[in-house]
């Protein structure tokens, strides 16, 4: 029975022994393990054993990306105005030994430091700079991170600034010139628009009245063209009009005596009109008349002549 217990407790201590050195270490995690108070070696995630009684791990590291968020910190820009400063910091380990034992505390190491670091820059900006050129902030603070943090085994990935608020005067002045400067734009925009209005406006009533001209013009020229046409027919019909009579009475001989006779004829229908008030008598008229006296007398003495 005594060998039995024994045993039994030799199992257990075994047991205990072996809980104690078995070190179950997570992805991105790393232990720093000390033996006798002395760094003796890092381990990395997965299975480790250690020596129970004579290693012991003094700090476990995480390797992920952490973001370190800071409250917001006043700086005195170039020309002397407070404006708080919301800022947050990716850091991650990259040597678990120095992120151990050249700093006491590497997150609070990084915060003053980035405070200070912040201080400085905006310190040399005046409030314009500070409020458009974050990315020149984010730069310089990085540069400066990196340089003094290698020495601890912390690499900076990215730095933000998440706000900078100016004072309350401040952000005032800034929307009342803001609104200024909308309602300026809005002035210009509006003169602008109705400057433009008004070319298109003349633009088109000169177009429109050189197209009226032009349709006026060719109007005119058409009209001409078709009078001048009409005319030409009308020349041309009494020409022909002409020719076919002097073609008829060439053909039917007509002498002077006929032609003087209807003349006479053609007399009084000229005197019909209602708007010959006054009626003019040709010089040819005499002669006509005297045209027709012979035409009778030859007529006379042809009838005398005959038994």
């Amino acid at each position: 029975m005594t060998m039995v217990i024994i045993v039994a407790l030799f199992v257990a201590v075994l047991l205990l022994i072996f809980w104690r050195s078995v070190r179950i270490i997570p992805h991105s995690m790393q232990d720093v393990v000390e033996r006798f108070g002395k760094y003796h070696r890092t381990l990395d995630s997965g299975f480790n054993v250690v020596i129970p009684g004579v290693d012991q791990v003094r700090e476990r590291i995480d390797r992920r990306v952490q973001v370190v968020s800071f409250p917001p910190q006043s700086a005195i820009t170039e020309d002397n105005l407070a404006v708080e400063v919301d800022s947050a910091v990716y850091i991650r380990v990259v040597d678990a030994y120095r992120a151990t034992y050249e700093v006491a505390n590497f997150i609070q190491a990084v915060e003053q430091l980035t405070l200070a670091t912040l201080r400085n820059v905006i310190g040399g900006m005046n409030l314009e700079g500070t409020l458009t050129s974050r990315d020149q902030i984010n730069r310089e603070l990085k540069a400066v991170l990196d340089e003094a943090t290698s020495d601890w085994g912390i690499e900076i990935s990215r730095i933000e600034l998440k706000g900078i608020e100016p004072p309350g005067s401040v952000q005032e002045a800034m929307e009342m010139q803001m609104r200024a400067d909308r309602e300026k734009r809005a002035q210009l925009l509006s003169a602008e628009g109705e400057k433009q209005s008004a070319v298109l406006r003349a633009e088109g009533e000169r177009s429109a009245a050189v197209l009226r001209a032009k349709g006026q013009a060719e109007a005119q020229m058409l009209t001409a063209k078709a009078d001048a046409e009409a005319q030409t027919l009308r020349a041309r019909g009494e020409a022909d009009a002409i020719h076919m009579v002097f073609k008829a009475l060439h053909t039917s001989k007509v002498d002077p005596d006929v032609l003087a006779y209807q003349y006479l004829q053609k007399l009084p229908e000229i005197a019909k009109g209602d708007a010959n008030k006054v009626w003019i008598v040709p010089s040819e008229m005499g002669q006509a008349i005297q045209g027709v006296g012979a035409a009778f007398q030859r007529l006379r003495d042809e009838v005398v002549r005959v038994p």
